[in-house]
């Protein structure tokens, strides 16, 4: 590992900045055990979705692992009930999971020496910090919380808008390749897979606010440029440069969540935010449809730059920075200002961390992980599997119902509804049985949780991703009633979000202080599945047309999607086992 030859602090963000030191050995450490170090992220999980932050002065261990020893201070929501729920909700790619913290022994709570000994050490004003995000007025927070989730909807809402448009677009640009037509869709999804690669790590250096708004102004002008494109490669470049700014939010506002909300508060704010990703899609291509058959396909991105400027001006007032790390750089800052005192210091500071030297190691540690963990790429081609499958859908629906059902552009549109449908039934039905089938599960298990307990739902999402494939491709085959056709779609979208959320909290489960990286490998993965499906699959249904073309989509899906489950019960804890990076490993 590139950073393997120094330790690192994984830390957690508290109200009284506390912290306990960790000595070279402890008397109750149990044998074997293995430290995992990272000496550039302030914390693996936090650049993507917002995990607390953990620290030890000599040297690191993961956190919340099941077979390390975690001594962190537990304030952030938990001090006043320690009994409180097994599950965290987090939100990963805007997915809402929940992940099991006390898999691992007993956090213990302890002021932190160091915190009482150092006269130089800058952390917050006691519990009751202003300025402490968390103590933020409830207005303030749920204020910031509809700006972040707004960011978050208005990206996947731009990514699938323009499928209704396509045809007009080919049109105008005299493009009569299948191929180009479908990338100027599908390159937006592109650029989600380089984004949070390099945003996530700058958001650690310099705070997750400017970020995000600095991103959606790169957003903002990339999207306006494509409503104003003269020709097809403007199109198709300005559709990558503003997905790249898109991707901002999917990559930070669970963070910004974490920072703002405490355990029990976060979440129905994470309820919310979780939804604006998954809606997007089948929101957009809906107001696209009716925006290309009244107007000109051009409006489809004047509308969401115009809604975005108008988000864009509500950051400005209402999204402050909510960092720890960074608003205790600017508190000691000005104290070194005031006071003159060179010594002032925070719990996060790291005077080596450099740009490139944390830009390095988000950009290889993905790959690293991708390359050696069987885990990972199992999981990782599966969740790209499905993501594909996603956007081949989306791309191809304009052709089905304004082909053969002879639908309007507009009334077409309308049928991206199924889908948002199965997405959102997908997600609700989801939550809650992994929730009940993990705590069961754990409790027959004398109260040890392990990864392998996210693993039963993954049967019923692989079992309705090819049901809902070959109910789609062959009722649009026989060209049976619209609502037909749509059930198939609503079932396939269902399984996929079903799919895509146990695939995730297993992942996080069994990768906890790597999380953000093997997330970030499936997340390489799938956007690189999302931009290359659509690009053969005009050919594809030419070739075989929708029943057989499905049908071959969907027996892929049992080839991918059927032993998994399988394999990852009786055979996943011995691979973790085995492996550097993961819990247990």
């Amino acid at each position: 590992m590139a950073d393997s030859d120094r330790p690192s602090r994984s830390r957690r963000n508290t109200s009284g900045a506390a912290s306990r030191k960790s000595g070279a050995s402890r008397p109750n450490s149990p044998p074997g055990l293995a430290r995992l170090v990272s000496g550039t992220h302030l914390d693996d999980h936090t650049q993507y979705h917002g995990h607390r932050y953990q620290h030890h002065d000599d040297e690191a261990v993961d956190s919340e692992s099941t077979d390390e020893i975690n001594i962190a201070d537990e304030k952030n929501g938990t001090e006043d009930d320690p009994e409180q729920a097994d599950i965290e909700p987090e939100v990963i790619d805007g997915i809402e999971d929940e992940r099991d913290v006390e898999r691992g022994p007993k956090l213990e709570k302890a002021k932190s020496a160091r915190s009482e000994r150092d006269p130089n050490l800058v952390s917050w004003d006691g519990p009751d910090d202003p300025k402490n995000p968390k103590n933020w007025s409830t207005r303030r927070k749920w204020a910031a919380t509809l700006v972040v989730s707004s960011f978050t909807f208005i990206s996947p809402v731009s990514s699938s808008m323009v499928a209704p448009a396509l045809n007009a677009i080919a049109t105008q640009f005299n493009i009569t390749n299948e191929i180009e037509k479908s990338l100027t869709l599908s390159i937006f999804v592109l650029a989600y897979a380089i984004g949070p690669l390099f945003l996530g790590p700058l958001s650690e250096m310099y705070g997750r606010t400017i970020i995000l708004q600095t991103s959606n102004l790169l957003y903002l002008f990339f999207n306006l440029g494509c409503g104003l494109a003269q020709t097809k490669g403007q199109l198709i470049a300005f559709r990558f440069l503003s997905g790249l700014g898109g991707s901002a939010p999917l990559a930070l506002g669970g963070g910004v969540l974490s920072d703002l909300f405490t355990a029990e508060e976060r979440g129905r704010a994470i309820s919310i935010y979780s939804l604006a990703p998954l809606l997007g899609p089948a929101v957009g291509p809906i107001a696209g449809g009716f925006i290309a058959e009244n107007t000109t396909w051009r409006w489809v991105f004047y509308a969401t730059t115009i809604a975005d400027g108008v988000i864009q001006f509500m950051g400005l007032f209402f999204l402050q920075e909510t960092y720890p790390p960074v608003l205790l750089h600017r508190k000691k800052k000005k104290l070194i200002k005031d006071t003159g005192n060179e010594a002032l210091h925070t719990e996060f500071d790291r005077p080596d961390r450099t740009v490139m030297k944390t830009l390095r190691i988000s950009l290889v540690r993905p790959f690293r992980l991708l390359g050696t963990q069987v885990i990972v790429q199992v999981l990782a081609i599966y969740m790209a599997y499905l993501y594909g499958l996603m956007y081949l859908v989306l791309s191809t629906f304009p052709g089905l119902w304004e082909g053969p059902y002879g639908e309007s552009v507009g009334i077409g549109g309308l049928n991206y509804i199924s889908l948002g449908v199965g997405f959102f039934i997908g997600t609700q039905v989801c939550a809650p049985c992994q929730d009940r089938i993990y705590r069961a599960l754990k409790k027959r298990n004398n109260g040890v949780g392990k990864p392998e307990f996210r693993v039963p739902l993954m049967i019923p999402g692989a079992l309705l991703v090819p049901i809902g494939l070959f109910w789609y491709g062959w009722t649009a085959q026989a060209h049976t009633h619209w609502i037909l056709p749509n059930i198939g779609a609503a079932i396939f979208s269902g399984g996929t979000i079903i799919g895509f959320q146990c695939i995730q909290t297993y992942i996080v489960d069994s990768y906890t202080r790597y999380a953000a990286s093997a997330i970030g490998a499936a997340t390489v993965l799938r956007s690189l599945a999302g931009f290359g499906f659509p690009l053969f699959a005009p050919y594809m249904y030419q070739a075989l047309h929708y029943g057989w073309g499905n049908s071959l989509l969907a027996f892929i899906a049992i080839a991918l999607g059927w032993p998994a489950p399988i394999l990852l019960w009786l055979y996943g804890e011995k691979l973790r086992k085995k492996s550097t990076f993961a819990a247990g490993g």
